[in-house]
């Protein structure tokens, strides 16, 4: 896997490359967190460790720390699986989140540079080409880059610690939903976002931003209600 190889760094000297455990953990939480794995689609970790390329340890200590995170669960007969969530589930996250990504964004509108806004406004630019294309799992990844970025900015590590947690724990069901929808019907308010963010206008960049968030997480709650009824 070359992830593990030595990187450069600006002055030429080498970098050690990050811990075995530590790919296979962002491997492994990348597959979950845009749908590579689906809700309830059960997984061995000898499945896993194959599909990685990776040795037995590292898998295991990835599953373990995913499995604390509430991103995976344990089915027995050496089996894991990401999490089915319910409705009333989701609303959970929806209030959590409700509260969280405006303070976040408002934070984060206080503290942009330029750079930092030429850059969502480059990760927004993305998601529309995706959208465009109907590149799913591309709009997925920069949909959460631009809200990623944005806690970055906000310089609130233990709030953006919790924002990362939710997201792991709706982004698969997110996946599920945008997959039956497609991509032209999962509109955004980032451009609402940056537009409040250049004029400094940090109480309108955080109404905007929980709208963005109510608006795609209701899409998956009503979702999986449909679906539940129709069982």
């Amino acid at each position: 896997m070359n992830k593990l190889v030595g990187a450069i760094d600006e002055e030429g000297q080498s970098q050690a490359a990050p811990p075995a455990h530590q790919v296979i953990y962002q491997t492994l939480r990348d597959m979950i967190l845009f749908g590579d794995l689906a809700p309830g689609q059960p997984v061995t970790i000898q499945g896993l460790t194959d599909q990685l390329g990776a040795g037995m340890t590292p898998v295991r200590e990835a599953i373990r720390r995913l499995t604390a995170e509430g991103a995976l669960e344990f089915q027995g007969n050496r089996r894991v699986s990401v999490p089915r969530l319910s409705a009333e589930n989701i609303s959970e996250l929806i209030l959590a989140r409700q509260w969280l990504d405006p303070h976040l964004a408002l934070r984060a509108t206080e503290r942009a540079t330029l750079d930092d806004l030429r850059h969502l406004a480059e990760l927004d630019e993305a998601l529309d080409a995706a959208i465009a294309q109907g590149d799913l799992r591309a709009y997925l990844q920069k949909n959460y880059l631009f809200h990623t970025h944005l806690y970055a900015i906000a310089d609130a590590p233990i709030l953006c610690d919790l924002a990362e947690g939710l997201w792991l724990r709706f982004g698969p069901s997110l996946r599920v939903v945008c997959g039956r929808l497609g991509t032209q019907n999962l509109p955004d308010k980032h451009k609402d976002v940056l537009n409040a963010m250049h004029a400094r206008d940090a109480e309108t960049a955080a109404r905007a931003i929980r709208e963005d968030v109510i608006q795609g997480m209701e899409q998956v709650r009503q979702s999986l209600e449909l679906e539940a009824q129709s069982h």
